[in-house]
C-alpha cells in the first residue's frame, strides 16, 4: 500500500503521530507500523529516527515533499518534519 494511502486512512481513524519527540517516543516502545519523515528533516532527527526503526523494525518511507507540503497534506496549518502511524 502506498503510505500516502496509509497517511490518509491513519488521520481519519486517529492513528497518526505528528512531531518528532512525539515519533521517536512511540518508535523506542515498538508502537509504530509506520514512519514517514519530509525530505528536509533536519539530519540528526532522520539519523536517530533511522537507527531506531531498524532496532523496531519499523518500516520508513521518506515523503516526497517538504515540511510544509507534509503538513499541507496532513491538514495541518504547520510544517511537519516526521509523522508515525500507530
Amino acid at each position: 500500500m502506498d503510505y500516502k494511502v496509509e497517511i490518509k486512512k491513519a488521520l481519519s481513524e486517529n492513528r497518526i503521530v505528528i512531531g518528532s519527540r512525539v515519533v521517536l517516543k512511540k518508535l523506542k516502545l515498538g508502537k509504530l507500523k509506520l514512519i514517514v519523515m519530509a525530505s528536509n528533516c533536519p539530519e540528526h532527527i532522520k539519523n536517530e529516527i533511522e537507527y531506531y526503526s531498524k532496532l523496531s523494525n519499523t518500516r520508513v518511507e521518506i515523503f516526497d515533499g517538504t515540511g510544509r507540503e507534509l503538513g499541507v497534506f496532513c491538514g495541518k496549518p504547520f510544517p511537519i518534519a516526521v509523522v508515525g502511524i500507530e
